[in-house]
């Protein structure tokens, strides 16, 4: 049987959820025994958002091979077993520059080079790719309907109709259905007004994911399917749910699924749907027998899509210990400005993320020194782990001039530096220690308690590393360097060895969690907080 094709687009507003219901629409069809690939097309000029600003772009999400690319990766990760890497995000910027490169490089024999057939076929090609061995893609286009830099997507998926036959594709459109409340009415003419834009394309919509924060009436359905010319039973209410991991259950009980497969011809190899164990962890999820407060100390609280893989994994984390996870927020730069007592006192856990730059810097080492004199359980990815390096460097072997190169060049102990490989590197997107390495643990740590292995692979996204100088120092004072790269010489994981739990990673463990299979040193984190919130009760 060939592959099926879903496009997804999304109207009115940003911000809607089509990295969601994808994933969604994913998570419900490999329910069903298909094998399903994704990929997600960003409009903007970026050959990849690593070097985007988390205000502008939110967090960066890192595949095994190492690129750089949309969260929402990250969505049809949790929701999938799809396997994503560098081919399943593109951005106009990767388009156009290999397009460019195909031209100076002659592959066009002299021809006038155009966004269409040139740039349509790329973005075409980019879904091609993923078709082999998969019963559907799905592909995800960033941005509005009406947005200018949509416009080459939206003409390649349209033509994808007719290249592969109207039988194997169909058009998915998430629009919105608001409730005026001064009216005390929903209201579906932005819808109406979205797909007449996707129409004047020459897009028809097959369905239409209507989000709204309430259930949509049958006569509402019934008026939306009449103005866009879409059969009522595929105009689907996508309703505010408390998690986003209800969103397929929701899905599943309009019959999403089960419309898919009779559109795409894939009602016999698609016929039986199990979705039981999901069930069983939303209800989990719903049902917890406990809480715990986890302050995550950053300096884009603010803005929490530049959290959003860490979010979720510390909801799996509390989901493998039937628990509900209370976040709370701080601002680093509070703390340096406030003091930490007013804002750890509270917490169950400590966790300091990843992140770049000296803002708030201060903040976070005053909150690990917190964690680590008040045996509060502590976990430091990425910058995390640099923090809880400097601060016990400072304040255990009493080096009070310890930081990172990166923040200070001329710091007599630079107990994080620069990684040998990147001394030379000039252009800064993609030049990172980026994807899966290897690593080995020791086995009387935290950390292999937690993965119960020797060996490991984790995900990883930075310049800056453990100065190989101060090991003996650091070691001798009692932190642990528990985890190292397979031929000793970088270290990926210390620990303090008179504390209840202390562990801080070079990689970013939240990349590989799911709600499925839960990462374990956020299992053991959320577990060893659980344990001290309980002792101060």
């Amino acid at each position: 049987m060939p592959t099926k094709y879903i496009f997804v687009t999304g109207g009115v507003v940003s911000s809607l959820g089509k990295g969601l219901a994808s994933a969604s629409i994913g998570c419900l069809l490999e329910s069903r025994g298909l094998k399903v690939a994704m990929i997600k097309f960003d409009p903007y000029l970026n050959v990849d958002p690593g070097t985007m600003s988390p205000y502008q772009h939110g967090e960066v999400y890192v595949t095994d091979d190492g690129a750089e690319t949309d969260l929402d990766l990250g969505h049809y990760a949790r929701f999938t077993n799809a396997r994503l890497s560098q081919l399943n995000n593109l951005t106009t910027g990767a388009i156009y520059n290999s397009v460019i490169t195909k031209e100076r490089r002659g592959d066009y024999l002299g021809k006038t080079v155009q966004v269409v057939p040139h740039i349509t076929n790329e973005i075409k090609e980019g879904v091609l790719r993923l078709a082999k061995g998969v019963d559907v893609v799905i592909a995800e286009i960033g941005g509005t309907i009406g947005d200018i830099e949509s416009l080459p997507f939206l003409e390649a998926i349209r033509q994808f109709k007719y290249d592969m036959g109207g039988e194997h594709i169909i058009y998915v459109h998430l629009t919105l259905v608001p409730y005026i409340a001064a009216a005390g009415e929903l209201k579906t003419k932005p819808t109406q007004h979205s797909v007449k834009e996707l129409m004047q394309i020459g897009i028809q919509p097959d369905i239409l994911l209507c989000r709204t924060d309430r259930p949509l009436p049958k006569e509402l359905k019934s008026k939306i399917a009449l103005f866009c010319n879409v059969n009522e039973e595929a105009v689907i209410t996508a309703r505010d749910v408390e998690s986003i991991y209800q969103v397929p259950v929701e899905f599943r009980k309009e019959g999403l699924d089960r419309i898919i497969i009779n559109l795409l011809g894939l009602a016999k190899k698609g016929a039986k749907s199990d979705l039981r164990e999901w069930d069983k962890l939303v209800l989990q999820l719903q049902n917890p027998k406990h809480t715990t407060t986890i302050a995550v100390v950053g300096k884009y609280v603010d803005l929490q899509d530049s959290y959003k893989s860490l979010n979720e994994a510390l909801i799996h984390g509390g989901v493998a210990n039937r628990a509900a996870v209370n976040f709370h927020w701080v601002e680093a730069e509070d703390i340096e400005k406030n003091g930490v007592e007013a804002y750890l006192s509270q917490a169950d856990g400590i966790l300091v993320p990843g992140g770049f730059g000296d803002r708030g810097i201060e903040g976070k080492i005053q909150a690990v020194r917190y964690a680590r004199e008040n045996n509060i359980p502590y976990f430091g990815i990425c910058l995390g782990m640099h923090c809880a390096t400097i601060e016990f460097a400072r304040n255990v072997c009493g080096l009070t001039d310890a930081n990172s190169a990166e923040f200070s060049k001329n710091s007599p102990h630079p107990v994080i530096d620069l990684l040998h490989t990147q001394k030379d590197v000039r252009n800064k997107g993609g030049t990172m220690r980026l994807g899966d390495y290897p690593c080995r643990l020791d086995k009387k740590s935290l950390a292999y308690k937690a993965y119960d292995k020797q060996s490991i692979g984790e995900r990883h996204r930075h310049r800056y590393e453990f100065n190989n100088r101060y090991r003996e120092d650091l070691s001798a004072k009692g932190l642990k360097l528990s985890g190292l790269s397979p031929d000793g010489n970088l270290v990926e994981i210390v620990e303090l060895e008179n504390h209840p739990w202390f562990v801080a990673c070079q990689f970013h463990p939240e990349f590989k969690s799911n709600l499925r299979n839960p990462h374990p040193l956020f299992r053991d984190f959320i577990a060893a907080s659980l344990k001290h919130g309980q002792g101060n009760n």
